[in-house]
């Protein structure tokens, strides 16, 4: 367990609207870090979509989901927020009261955060894994299976097994390439959903030798005590092949589950987060609910309307990390104090 954070916001969510958020808090001197299971930051804009051209973002008449990531990222630097990425809130407890909120919350990686307030940015719940139907994966899992990669230098001359025809699957064996003793990528069939100049540079690798790539479906795995020394693949045409590997990274797609989120006593309506229009705050006093999670009368599920409460959230975040603090609203356009804190003053 490392050292507590202490931190006056946790942002549980790093999509387009926790990203917002970190916007709206900084220019109220209201300092955050970020948990997102994801490895980067972007929510499904990134992870779903991010070439996509989105159409209703204010002043955008068209942006893709990665450009408005990149941007919202762009626009918090001056705030310098602090992102923890890879890691999913496993536990949050309150431990204040209701008028000086204070939360220990713990994510699945040992990080722990002494939080003044907490907002909830995680859209639909957290992204999980889709895991391969392969008899008695579990004894594998967090030791010589993966389904997402933390730190590369785990992988350093390992025989790594890649499987998928994604981005991610390609992202990484062209990543873990210069670390991995070796690395094969296994798909179904010959013929990737990933980027062009990633399955080219997949096939020269393995054109060149220096990359293997098997078609078909891990159908067994092969190892004592949870660690891997193969895998049986299974081919089209009904014969079976062995792959040696030390560890298999299965890259199957993500499906969205509320989590832990479930546990947290929010009085959840149809698996949605209700909070009031004023400040966007659950029932549990210095926790908020912004984006697609949350739920009020007349709720529309737009990134813009995420934007909006994350704004008006802010406001009420202020009182409790400031509570002797007056707020006097500005506008970043005549503040000169706003500016200074943006680096444009």
């Amino acid at each position: 367990m490392s050292d507590i954070i202490k931190t006056d916001a946790l942002i549980v969510g790093a999509g387009p609207v926790g990203l917002f958020a970190v916007f709206e808090l900084g220019l109220l001197d209201v300092r955050a870090h970020l948990v997102d299971i994801l490895s980067m930051s972007g929510g499904q804009c990134a992870e779903l979509y991010p070439e996509k051209p989105i159409y209703d973002i204010p002043g955008f008449p068209i942006v893709t989901g990665q450009a408005l990531v990149n941007n919202l990222v762009e626009q918090a630097k001056p705030f310098s927020p602090q992102f923890h990425h890879g890691e999913m809130v496993a536990a949050l407890e309150p431990i204040g009261s209701a008028t000086a909120p204070l939360f220990r919350v713990v994510t699945d990686a040992g990080t722990e955060f002494e939080a003044k307030t907490v907002l909830i940015a995680a859209g639909g719940g957290s992204f999980q894994p889709k895991k391969p139907p392969i008899a008695g994966i579990e004894a594998y899992e967090s030791k010589s299976v993966f389904y997402a990669v933390r730190k590369m230098e785990q992988f350093a001359g390992k025989r790594v097994l890649i499987v998928g025809g994604g981005d991610s699957a390609l992202d990484w064996a062209l990543n873990l390439h210069p670390v991995a003793s070796r690395v094969t990528v296994l798909h179904r069939r010959d013929a990737f959903r990933a980027a062009p100049h990633s399955v080219n540079a997949m096939r020269g690798h393995v054109a060149a030798g220096t990359m293997d790539l098997a078609i078909g479906q891990v159908a067994a795995l092969q190892g004592a005590d949870g660690q891997l020394a193969g895998v049986t693949v299974k081919h089209e045409d009904g014969t079976a092949t062995e792959v040696a590997c030390d560890v298999m990274l299965p890259f199957f797609g993500l499906t969205m589950k509320l989590g832990p989120v479930a546990d947290w006593g929010l009085n959840l309506h149809e698996n949605l987060v209700p909070v009031d229009t004023e400040r966007f705050e659950t029932s549990v006093p210095g926790i908020f609910a912004i984006g697609d999670i949350n739920t009020y009368p007349g709720k529309l599920k737009l990134i813009l309307s995420g934007f909006h409460e994350a704004a008006l959230a802010a406001q009420r975040v202020h009182r409790y990390v400031f509570p002797e603090k007056r707020l006097t609203f500005q506008y970043t356009t005549s503040s000169t104090s706003l500016q200074k804190k943006l680096g444009v003053g």
